[in-house]
């Protein structure tokens, strides 16, 4: 059953769960992000980076929106930081049911007008907008672009970033980063800043770079207000180190042979954050 952004996470915010967004560039990795969200009766978002949609392109769009329509559950295909007006109307032509501006890193000023010029045109064919306040670290040369350093969202901008956008999701940066966190960086979620965030503002929260954090706190996250978590460096890395281990066989060369065990690793990764972020069997609340 595929959903916009916005109806998927007005359910999740009502009932105090978050939904995870799997970033995906294969067939494989869409085929576990499916399987696993089905197996959890669990609502899911399929989010593609404009980076990862010039890899796979946009037939693969026409794939995610076909198995997302035949499931049992749920089903947001979202667009990932898109920075330009460009990649936001491919992804609407291409069936997009979400997208995501992220104009962060501009002024408060250029931000907002980046962001309303998004959501006037995608609220037109019910496609939902995601915006940015802050931004996001980056860990390794794998993750996705993020700043150098993280820039803590400012909650005295956020009334004002809301109500002028009508964005129907915000991403705010309170100390998360793309990519896995090395021994020495310890990982720390400004819980008190979301605190702050969430009583003031009443769309769903967004938690970007939700890899490598601490059980305790993104659970806590959740019950202050983040409805979406973005999910890609925790679940690749199972596939990709499964993946090593299998071609340890010489012989073998067919992908129905060798991505079956990978596909199952990721999918035990999905199933703990389903878990962890009580979107468990909540499909059946829509």
């Amino acid at each position: 059953m595929l959903m916009n952004m916005r109806d998927l996470l007005a359910v999740a915010r009502e009932n105090r769960f978050a939904v995870p967004a799997y970033n995906i560039s294969s067939n494989m990795l869409l085929t576990g992000a499916i399987e696993a969200a089905q197996e959890a009766d669990a609502p899911v978002i399929i989010a593609i980076h404009p980076d990862e949609l010039a890899f796979v392109g946009t037939a693969f769009v026409t794939m995610a929106l076909e198995l997302g329509a035949d499931a049992s559950v749920p089903v947001v295909v979202h667009l990932d930081h898109g920075s330009s007006l460009e990649q936001i109307m491919v992804a609407i032509r291409s069936g997009f049911t979400s997208v995501m501006i992220d104009a962060s890193e501009l002024p408060l000023e250029d931000n907002i007008a980046a962001c309303k010029e998004i959501t006037e045109l995608a609220h037109k064919v019910n496609v939902s907008v995601e915006g940015e306040l802050g931004t996001i670290g980056e860990l390794d040369e794998e993750a996705e672009a993020g700043a150098e350093e993280v820039v803590f969202v400012n909650p005295d901008e956020v009334k004002k970033f809301v109500d002028a956008t009508a964005v129907d999701t915000l991403a705010v940066a309170i100390g998360t980063s793309h990519g896995l966190y090395p021994k020495h960086i310890k990982p720390e979620i400004r819980l008190d800043l979301l605190r702050d965030i969430s009583a003031i503002v009443d769309i769903p929260l967004v938690l970007h770079g939700g890899s490598g954090n601490p059980d305790a706190e993104i659970a806590q996250s959740v019950e202050l207000g983040i409805c979406k978590i973005n999910i890609s460096a925790d679940m690749k890395n199972a596939f990709y180190r499964k993946c090593r281990e299998v071609l340890q066989n010489p012989v073998l060369r067919e992908p129905s042979s060798i991505y079956p065990a990978c596909i199952d690793a990721m999918k035990a990764v999905c199933r703990q954050k389903f878990d962890l972020f009580k979107t468990t069997g909540k499909a059946a609340l829509y």
